[in-house]
């Protein structure tokens, strides 16, 4: 399931607490009963829904569900240029916890935007806010009886003179790594596994899974073939770490037809 525009910039739900934990009673009883769950996904631009205005770029969320099973939900929450801090100023976060479900999943990828140093409305300090910020999403969820799944950035296609890719997300990704581990959250290292699939590809084929059109050389969104090959890494990150079972994923050997992205008009 895929936001509309207007649904994702609706004002914040304010949330009613659920006193337990994710993996208490409640997610218990709603794993026990077969009740549909949905992964619910707060992010920014790489992950989001785009529209027909801005075709091709596709963000990877728009592919996630081609490798989950149909019961599966996806809600994606993810929105251009929102950091982990104002993603929550916003009341983004209070929407999705408003809607959010024992059992439920909540998959959450910043960096991009949090490293704008000269936008105070949007900039964390690896170590200190970034953590308070990213915390505020994974007690959140546990309180609602869902569980919290972390990602690191995924990687821009950038590459030195000797044709390394290469990294562009700072301390970001480490710090996630450090409250993933501290907070016993499951960690999706997309920023290592992108960085990797970049520098197997290489500097002129990594152009054909990033948004290069003839007009533009962007080198951070992603185009169809660039989003289904994330949302890949995704979902077979989510079996890796154990976060879903093997009957909730499927397709991630199979090619995914490019048409099968569509983009809604606004």
């Amino acid at each position: 399931m895929s936001l509309t525009r207007r649904q994702v910039s609706t004002a914040a739900v304010v949330a009613v607490p659920l006193a337990v934990a994710a993996n208490g009673p409640a997610a218990a009883a709603a794993s026990s009963r077969g009740a549909r769950r949905t992964l619910f996904i707060a992010g920014d631009s790489t992950a989001a829904q785009k529209y027909a205005d801005a075709a091709p770029e596709t963000g990877w969320g728009m592919a996630l569900p081609f490798f989950l099973r149909r019961d599966l939900q996806v809600a994606n929450h993810a929105v251009n240029g929102r950091s982990s801090k104002s993603f929550v100023d916003e009341g983004r976060l209070d929407a999705v916890l408003g809607a959010i479900r024992p059992g439920d999943l909540l998959l959450v990828q910043f960096g991009h935007n949090d490293s704008k140093t000269a936008d105070p409305a949007r900039y964390t300090e690896p170590w200190t806010t970034y953590q308070d910020y990213l915390r505020l999403y994974v007690d959140g969820a546990r309180a609602r009886g869902a569980r919290p799944v972390l990602a690191t950035p995924v990687e821009r296609r950038r590459f030195d003179a000797s044709g390394n890719a290469v990294t562009s997300h700072g301390d970001y990704p480490a710090a996630m790594r450090a409250l993933a581990e501290r907070e016993r959250v499951a960690l999706l290292d997309l920023h290592a596994l992108s960085l990797a699939l970049w520098q197997r590809l290489g500097v002129e084929e990594t152009k054909k899974y990033f948004n290069w059109t003839e007009t533009e050389q962007d080198n951070t969104h992603f185009n169809p073939p660039g989003a289904i090959a994330v949302a890949r890494l995704v979902a077979g990150e989510l079996l890796h770490r154990r976060v879903l079972a093997p009957r909730d994923v499927r397709r991630l050997d199979d090619e995914i037809p490019e048409a099968w992205i569509t983009w809604p008009k606004a």
